[in-house]
């Protein structure tokens, strides 16, 4: 099939999903159903802005094992959406028990809850990364060619799909975007502060916690800004 028919295909169904979404959220939904509709063997997918380790907004996931699986990512800052969104280029995990060395916190984390296969492509404009599609396998095993190109050329209409709504969302949609991940950058400031440390260090401390304590970032900082987290914890 050539490229131009492929695309034009493929619009199409992202069109037929998203036709009665209602805002960035429905939207999110209905690009990742789209996705799953196209692509074979697919269990789930999340869409997630990305820009720096601590700058992140999952927009929307296809059910909340997906929202989990980002979650993951975001709490370790590791796995194929953060090296895809790294490197401008599809990361293709066909068995994550078999590659997970390169990610060896995701891939115990992630195999728990029940991952075994990860495909991720960057969201893109040019030279502009935005962030990641990412998909999700329970099962071992690849994409076809087909599906990777299908997956590369969804990336992109969901990239214009995402920036499209952009420009006609309201403010008060866009405030929520804004301050979806507030509560760590406040929690990670509040913490560089009272220790007389770098935000990074900041940062990289309330990672850790939440890995050894099996709970996200969001929830780690929202304790600590509640004061249920002694400061103590975070001082070694």
């Amino acid at each position: 099939m050539l490229d131009g028919q492929r695309r034009e295909r493929l619009t199409r169904a992202v069109e037929e999903f998203t036709a009665a979404a209602s805002g960035r959220a429905g939207l999110a939904r209905g690009l990742c159903a789209a996705c799953l509709h196209v692509l074979p063997g697919l269990d789930a997918a999340a869409l997630t802005l990305r820009g720096s380790a601590r700058a992140e907004e999952m927009v929307g996931a296809s059910d909340e094992w997906a929202a989990r699986l980002e979650e993951i990512q975001y709490t370790l800052g590791e796995g194929p959406g953060v090296a895809a969104f790294r490197d401008a280029t599809p990361v293709l995990v066909a068995d994550l028990s078999a590659d997970g060395v390169r990610w060896p916190g995701f891939e115990a984390a992630a195999a728990a809850a029940g991952l075994a296969a990860m495909f991720a492509f960057p969201l893109q404009v040019g030279g502009i990364r935005l962030g990641t599609l990412d998909l999700y396998r329970r099962r071992p095993g690849g994409l076809t060619p087909v599906a990777v190109a299908d997956a590369t050329i969804l990336a992109d209409v969901v990239t214009y799909a995402l920036l499209e709504q952009d420009d006609s969302a309201d403010e008060d949609e866009q405030l929520r975007m804004t301050l979806s991940y507030q509560d760590v950058n406040m929690a990670t400031g509040m913490l560089a502060a009272q220790l007389r440390i770098s935000l990074e260090d900041a940062f990289a401390r309330l990672r850790a916690h939440a890995f050894s304590s099996g709970h996200s970032v969001l929830d780690v900082a929202r304790e600590l800004l509640e004061r249920r987290i002694p400061l103590d914890r975070l001082a070694g």
